[in-house]
C-alpha cells in the first residue's frame, strides 16, 4: 500500500514502499540463454553503427543474467529485488531558507509567514529583493506575475494541508524529525547510465516496416522468449505472469513487474498502441514540456504543445475516461491544458491537485515562497464527455465524483521526474475493473499499460538490489 494516511486535505505517500510491493520475484532456472537465442544482423553499407546496435541482443526471460546473483548460476530459485532505498534518502531542503516552514513544530501557526501581515505582501517584496539582485528594468514579466498570482492563491491551501498530513506522518513513526541529524552521512548514490532508450526509438525507425495483418498487437513474456529488436517496438510486450520478468536489451538488464505491458516507443510509433484496441478508464501522463531550462541543459526531448494535442487521447480513452496531466509551474502551460487540450480531447476539467514534495524530516524541499522553485507541482484532473446514450447506460456504475484542491505529499525520490504513484489514490474514482494507461512513461506498474521513449527509464537493475535469494 502506497497511502501512509488519508484526510480530508489529502494523502501522505510512501513511494518507495509502492515500488517494492510491486512484486519484483523473479522465478526459474538461472542459466545462461541456449546458443543460438541471440539475435544478429548482417551490417550493410552506410548503416555500420545502426548494423552494430542492431546486432546486440534484445533478449526478454525471467531470470537474470549470469553474475547477477554469485553462485546462483544453474540452480532453480527465486531471486527478490528492491529499490535502493538511497534514492528517497532526501534529508534535508535542497535550499534552505533563512526561516524555513518547520511543518513539525506547530505546522501553519508556527510559520514565520503567518506574523500578522499579508501573505501576498511578504511575497511581493521577497520576489522584489530578487529581482532588485538582477538589476532587472521591469519588476515583473506577465509570466512571474500570473505565477505569483496562483501562488497566492493556494499557498495557504498547501501549507496548512501538508501541515496535518506531515503530523500524523510522524505520529505513524514514517517521518522522524530527527532523521537529518542520525543520517546525514549517507550518501545519495547516482544511477546508472544505461542504454539510450530514446536513441534506440530513433534507431527503430531504420527498421523495415512490418506489416500489422502478419504481425501480433500484444507479445508475451514467457520463460522461453527471445524477441527480436523489431518487435520490441512494434508491439505491446506483455507480462501476465504472477512474477516479475528480466528483459536484457543493447546489454543493459530491465525488471518488468507483474500484471504490466508497455510498449517502447515516441510519438511517431503510436500505432501498435492502438492496434491492441484497448480502452483506458484511466490515463495519466506527464508531457515533456518545452521550456528554456530543458533547451539549455538538453536533458531529454520536449514536445511543442501542437505535438501534444495529436496525441491519440479520444481513441484510447474509455467513456467517462478519467484524464490525469502533470503540469509544470509555468502559468501558460496550466491554461493551455485547461482551456485548449482537454477541449480538444473532449475532457471537461474537473479538479486541480498538488504534489507536495517533502524532506524525511517534515521540512518543504523548496522554501514555499521561494521566487527560485516552488516544493510543489500541479495535477489538472477532467473526464471524457459522454454522449447522452452513453452517460444514461452508465448510470449503474456509479463513482465518488472528483474533488477539487487535493494534495499528494511525499518524499521525492532523487531521480528526475520519477512522479509519485497514484494508482491507490485514484482507485476511489473509478470503476474496480478499470484499465490504466499512463503516456510518457518512464517505469512500470502492475495492472498498468505504461509508453514513452524511456518506459524502461526506472525499471534498471541497477536501480534495483537484492534482498534476498532462495
Amino acid at each position: 500500500m502506497s497511502v501512509v494516511q488519508r484526510l480530508g486535505a489529502g494523502w501522505l505517500l510512501d513511494h518507495l514502499s509502492f515500488i517494492n510491493q510491486c512484486g519484483y520475484e523473479t522465478h526459474g532456472s538461472l542459466a545462461h540463454p541456449p546458443h543460438g537465442a541471440l539475435d544478429t544482423c548482417a551490417p550493410s553499407a552506410g548503416h555500420c553503427c545502426a548494423a552494430s546496435a542492431c546486432a546486440t541482443a534484445c533478449t526478454l526471460r525471467d531470470d537474470p543474467a549470469p553474475g547477477d546473483a554469485v553462485g546462483l548460476e544453474g540452480k532453480r530459485g527465486k531471486i527478490r529485488y528492491v529499490f535502493r532505498e538511497e534514492f528517497f534518502d532526501v534529508l534535508k531542503p535542497h535550499i534552505v531558507a533563512a526561516a524555513p516552514e518547520r511543518l513539525c513544530q506547530g505546522g501553519s501557526k508556527g510559520s514565520p509567514m503567518d506574523t500578522g501581515g499579508s501573505v501576498s505582501w511578504f511575497i511581493y517584496f521577497h520576489c522584489l529583493l530578487i529581482l532588485q539582485k538582477r538589476k532587472r528594468k521591469c519588476l515583473f514579466n506577465q509570466g512571474e506575475l500570473d505565477a505569483l498570482e496562483y501562488h497566492t492563491k493556494i499557498r495557504d491551501l498547501i501549507l496548512e494541508g501538508t501541515s496535518h498530513l506531515v503530523q500524523e506522518g510522524f505520529k505513524s513513526g514514517f517521518l522522524h524529525c530527527t532523521t537529518t541529524k542520525l543520517n546525514c552521512s549517507k550518501n545519495v548514490v547516482a544511477g546508472p547510465v544505461g542504454c539510450g532508450l530514446a536513441e534506440l526509438c530513433e534507431m527503430a525507425k531504420q527498421f523495415p516496416a512490418i506489416n500489422d495483418s502478419d504481425h501480433e498487437a500484444v507479445r508475451a513474456i514467457d520463460d522461453e522468449t527471445f524477441l527480436l529488436k523489431q518487435d520490441l517496438h512494434s508491439c505491446v510486450v506483455e507480462n501476465n505472469s504472477s512474477c516479475a520478468k528480466m528483459i536484457v536489451l543493447m546489454g543493459q538488464k530491465y525488471l518488468v513487474p507483474p500484471k504490466s505491458n508497455f510498449l517502447l516507443s515516441d510519438i511517431s510509433c503510436l500505432q501498435p498502441l492502438l492496434n491492441c484496441k484497448k480502452k483506458y478508464d484511466v490515463i495519466v501522463m506527464d508531457p515533456p514540456w518545452e521550456n528554456k531550462s530543458v533547451k539549455r541543459s538538453n536533458r531529454y526531448g520536449y514536445l511543442s504543445s501542437w505535438e501534444i494535442k495529436q496525441i491519440p487521447v479520444s481513441a484510447l480513452a474509455a467513456p467517462n475516461c478519467l484524464v490525469v496531466t502533470w503540469v509544470t509551474n509555468r502559468q501558460k502551460h496550466l491554461r493551455f491544458v485547461k482551456e485548449e487540450l482537454y477541449p480538444h480531447w473532449c475532457v471537461k476539467t474537473l479538479a486541480e491537485w498538488h504534489w507536495v514534495k517533502i524532506t524525511r524530516s517534515g521540512e518543504f524541499v523548496f522554501p514555499l515562497d521561494s521566487s527560485h522553485k516552488k516544493p510543489y507541482e500541479v495535477l489538472v484532473l477532467g473526464r471524457v464527455q459522454d454522449s447522452i446514450e452513453e452517460a444514461l447506460s452508465r448510470k449503474s456504475e456509479e463513482v465518488l465524483p472528483i474533488p477539487d484542491h487535493k494534495l499528494i505529499v511525499s518524499i521525492p525520490c532523487s531521480l528526475h521526474s520519477h512522479k509519485p504513484p497514484l494508482a491507490e489514490v485514484l482507485a476511489e474514482f473509478v470503476k474496480p475493473d478499470a484499465e490504466y494507461l499512463e503516456l510518457f512513461a518512464r517505469n512500470l506498474q502492475p495492472g498498468w499499460t505504461s509508453w514513452g521513449n524511456e518506459v524502461l527509464k526506472f525499471q534498471h537493475i541497477d536501480y534495483f538490489t537484492v534482498l534476498q535469494d532462495e
